[in-house]
């Protein structure tokens, strides 16, 4: 498979004890320079174990104290636990004082290089060792008003990427053959290929682990690139290990996905995330950002590039197919608290979360409730919003004031911001996008009809979505 992908495959056929044939197959891997890698290396499991060796007693457990050391004996290995013998000290030392000669030779590169390229030079200071990020790059990303046409928020995506790939030479991404439907395509710059490497968008093809674990690596690499890829919101299950170990490896990849709920429309319930979201909020250390319009899609791009280049955490990103109106006080600043008030009032009867698309909604519904004093709030991020002051949010949420959340996903985790859920806990249908959100609960009717039963007192779930199955 791998020599089919154009890799050099080498093979070491005793790794027990043909040290130098591990040595060499290295030693070629360093010296190819135009396509990857893979060694096999054959080995018996517990090589030298006198009792366990080649049996499953050498992988799920400790050899044991006699086992191991009947296993000593057996290879001739005449130290103790823990006691490394002087001459691994040795060859230790001697690759330090080889490292030592290296780094006096960069220095004297890196000296001749800002010399002759002051420009590039002071580029890859900021870039690569200061890990810093150009002055004024957030002032880049599109900022509206409620005055402004309105579009999908991978529409918005769009513009942010482009407006940073301008003025970030280090961001690098693409999409696992989806950019033309993820609009993740940087415009100022060709592709990533081989004897071609001044481009930025990589043609991952339909491989989304592989993507996602690509993306790892490079931000691992701490080289002071910010990486992206993209796919459909619903195909992240295909990444979901290279998602989860972004977080536990403290790598800053940013998750660009689209297509976000039932509103993707006729390619129906396969295609069509439900729990998706709300799973994902469970994985540690990973930020979800759902925004509901332009300046909310600036402010998860501000979020993720800085979570990225600063703090090597990864962001999730999840946006809509469908187009959506600008919303008053939505801004850079507000996303970057997690939840913030679209329409206020003081002493709400009734607060209305929503996010991402379901926000409009909301608005939408808040207006139809005449004679109510209702707040309507975003949340695009909970994890940022549950970092905030508790002042802060007791003061958004106060306790004794009535909350129904409104969500595109399933309803599981609401409780921890709300006393009632709209959501949908079935899968959905194939029906154009506007329909199935119309069919399974998303209209102002419904909510403001959930709405009201919320002021009554009603908890838990009012709208499951199941109606769209009658």
């Amino acid at each position: 498979r791998y020599e089919a992908y154009g890799w050099q495959v080498l093979t070491v056929a005793d790794g027990n004890t043909d040290v130098d044939a591990i040595r060499k197959a290295i030693k070629e891997a360093k010296a190819c320079k135009n396509k990857p890698t893979l060694i096999k290396v054959k080995t018996i499991i517990g090589y030298g174990s006198p009792n366990k060796a080649d049996s499953h007693d050498a992988h799920g457990a400790p050899l044991g104290k006699d086992e191991a050391q009947l296993t000593r004996d057996q290879l001739g290995w005449k130290y103790g636990e823990f006691e490394v013998p002087q001459s691994v000290y040795d060859v230790f030392r001697a690759h330090a004082a080889e490292g030592a000669k290296k780094q006096v030779a960069w220095n004297a590169l890196w000296s001749e290089y800002q010399q002759k390229q002051p420009e590039l030079a002071k580029q890859f200071q900021r870039i690569a060792v200061d890990k810093k990020l150009p002055e004024g790059w957030v002032d880049a990303l599109p900022k509206c008003t409620p005055d402004d046409k309105g579009k999908a928020t991978r529409l918005w995506s769009q513009d942010c990427l482009n407006a940073l790939a301008n003025v970030m030479p280090e961001l690098v991404g693409g999409s696992a053959d989806l950019a033309p439907s993820n609009m993740t395509l940087m415009k100022c710059t060709g592709d990533f290929l081989k004897e071609s490497y001044e481009g930025r968008n990589f043609r991952f093809g339909i491989r989304e682990f592989g993507m996602g674990a690509v993306c790892n690596a490079i931000s691992l690499h701490k080289t002071g690139l910010v990486p992206y890829c993209a796919t459909f919101t619903i195909f992240s299950d295909y990444m979901r290990n290279a998602i989860r170990l972004s977080a536990l490896a403290q790598a800053g990849t940013i998750f660009v996905t689209t297509h976000d709920s039932i509103a993707v429309g006729e390619d129906g319930p396969t295609h069509q995330p439900i729990e998706t979201i709300p799973s994902l909020r469970m994985i540690p250390d990973l930020t979800v950002m759902r925004p509901a319009d332009c300046n909310e899609t600036s402010g998860a791009y501000k979020f993720a590039v800085e979570n990225s280049k600063l703090r090597s955490m990864p962001t999730f990103m999840a946006l809509t197919r469908q187009a959506l109106p600008n919303l008053p006080n939505s801004s850079i600043e507000n996303t970057e608290k997690g939840a913030y008030a679209v329409i206020d009032c003081d002493s709400p009867e009734l607060i209305l979360i929503g996010t991402g698309s379901e926000v409009s909604l909301c608005w939408d519904a808040a207006k139809q409730m005449s004679g109510k004093k209702v707040r309507v709030v975003s949340m695009p991020c909970w994890e940022l919003f549950r970092a905030q002051p508790a002042s802060y949010k007791d003061a958004l949420l106060p306790k004794g004031v009535p909350k129904l959340s409104v969500e595109a996903a399933v309803t599981m985790g609401w409780g921890e911001w709300a006393d009632a859920f709209v959501g949908i806990n079935v899968f959905g249908a194939s029906a154009p996008g506007g329909t199935c959100m119309d069919k399974f609960g998303f209209n102002v009717p419904n909510v403001v009809a959930c709405a009201e039963k919320c002021m009554k007192g009603e908890t838990g779930v009012l709208s499951d979505g199941s109606q769209g199955k009658h």
